[in-house]
Parts: C-alpha cells; structure tokens; sequence
C-alpha cells in the first residue's frame, strides 16, 4: 500500500500518515527503493491494536 492509500483509508492527510512514520505512532512502513510502502497485513494488525487498546481518559 502506498502513503496515499493510508491517508485515504484512515481518512487523513497525507502528511499526517508521514508524521505518524516519522513519530512511528501508526501503521509500519518500509521503503523499496525510494519508495514508501505498507504492507496491508501490518495495516490490518495496526487497527486491531488500536481496537483493543484501552480509551484515553
């Protein structure tokens, strides 16, 4: 998957899904070369977490 298709997914901009890499706060990202790529199994288990992480006070 690429940045694009996090932020639409989560319904973000795009700069958010970089900060979130940069802060490694979000999903997993790798590079191919120059490019950013997530793979969609590490997306899906990053939404599980979040799902069952306790909610903020």
């Amino acid at each position: 998957m690429t940045p694009d298709d996090i932020a639409e997914l989560f319904e973000v901009p795009l700069e958010t899904v970089y900060q979130w890499r940069k802060k490694r706060t979000g999903p997993p990202g790798f590079r191919i070369g120059k490019h950013l790529r997530y793979d969609p199994a590490d997306v899906q288990h990053y939404v599980r977490e979040c799902k069952a992480a306790p909610e903020a006070a």
